[in-house]
């Protein structure tokens, strides 16, 4: 069960829902970066379960604990870093009918094939969303690394349920939207508990996400995420392009069933004439004017700010009876999951895309340095 990514910085992330402990150990950064601690746990909290009805009333602290990988006064020091985050609200009783009948829309079927049966259930085992509190404490590390170069990581909730959010100031013009970027990530780091750009809209995603409770079901969203400050020129085509590392980061994150980066699937229907994004130069340097590509030209970063959405499907552990199969008397059978679950699981994975995108930014910036910046490998 191979769950490591990452070229020159490497992520492995281990444990199950109600294993013990989970975690994740991260190769290969750079040395003499002081970890800041409380950073982390703002991060890991905006991830963290029970913050209001949209989200799963199970109580876990999340608090980060390093085991290896720093010195005496708290910056890495070349060795693997290695985090520990303990199971302390685990209910493994409400998953007793899920070995005989498998959940719609989890992995308990395929899991139960691809090993013999001797998977584990509880909480979903190793692939629950549970396991995105470690994902969250390595790319909070990797995100104070690209703060320390002026790099900015940030997402929001893009839609839920249909209702929209305000987009990001990131597909525009460079001088116009540099200044509103930085006032909507600004206000996202306010602390606000509900990740959304304008309120007023995050209310109504609220109340959408409230009815399907109340109707025991579930809804979805999309989540849009930008790395800003990035220079041009890193990167590389083909396989090891930036679009390859980001996606295939997000598709760690359980629930993610669709990625586009820029005007993404928008573009299909634009022509090359409106989507292609023109250069000039300003201040002696080249930039493109608008930034319809999403920061990426042929894999390789050029400049403006990187940009995507994520499609979250919606959470398929609901209250609402579902059909589904008894394996011991192979027959049809009626399953009513039980335990506390998200009725949306988009808010929670806000965080989660930031961590992701920051490992993402970071591992492209190690393996593929711009060319031409003589200090861009960060070490």
């Amino acid at each position: 069960m191979p769950s490591t990514i990452g070229d020159r910085l490497k992520v492995t992330v281990f444990g199950q829902s109600h294993s013990e402990a989970i975690g994740c150990v991260v190769e290969g950064l750079p040395a003499g970066i002081v970890v800041d601690r409380r950073s982390m746990a703002a991060l890991m909290a905006r991830r963290a379960p029970g913050q209001g009805p949209w989200a799963t009333q199970r109580r876990e602290v999340d608090e980060v604990r390093i085991v290896s990988g720093l010195d005496h006064e708290g910056a890495t020091c070349g060795a693997p870093l290695a985090m520990l985050i303990e199971n302390t609200n685990t209910r493994s009783q409400d998953y007793a009918d899920i070995a005989r009948m498998p959940r719609p829309g989890h992995a308990d079927w395929v899991a139960r094939l691809r090993w013999d049966g001797f998977h584990d259930v509880a909480g979903g085992g190793h692939f629950s969303g549970r396991l995105t509190a470690p994902l969250c404490a390595a790319g909070a590390v990797c995100e104070q690394m690209l703060a320390s170069r002026g790099v900015r990581v940030g997402a929001h909730l893009c839609e839920v349920a249909g209702i929209a959010d305000e987009r990001f100031f990131a597909l525009g013009d460079p001088d116009e939207e540099r200044e509103g970027l930085m006032a909507q990530l600004d206000a996202l780091a306010d602390g606000r508990a509900f990740p959304v750009i304008d309120e007023a809209a995050g209310r109504r995603m609220q109340d959408a996400i409230e009815e399907a409770r109340r109707d025991q079901d579930s809804v979805g969203g999309i989540v849009e995420c930008v790395v800003a400050g990035l220079p041009a020129g890193i990167g590389s085509p083909m396989f090891d392009g930036i679009e390859n590392l980001v996606a295939r980061a997000c598709f760690g994150i359980p629930a993610v069933k669709g990625i586009e980066f820029g005007r993404g699937f928008e573009a299909a229907r634009m022509r090359g004439s409106a989507h292609n994004d023109p250069y000039d130069v300003r201040d002696g340097s080249v930039c493109v004017t608008k930034n319809d590509a999403g920061g990426i030209l042929g894999g390789i970063t050029d400049g403006a700010p990187l940009l995507f959405r994520l499609a979250v499907k919606p959470t398929s552990s609901i209250a609402m009876p579902q059909r589904s199969v008894d394996l011991e008397a192979m027959e049809p059978a009626t399953l009513k999951v039980r335990g506390r679950h998200d009725p949306c699981i988009a808010p929670r994975a806000v965080p989660v895309a930031e961590a992701v995108a920051a490992i993402a930014a970071l591992d492209a910036w190690l393996s593929f340095p711009p060319r031409y910046v003589a200090d861009g490998a960060l070490d």
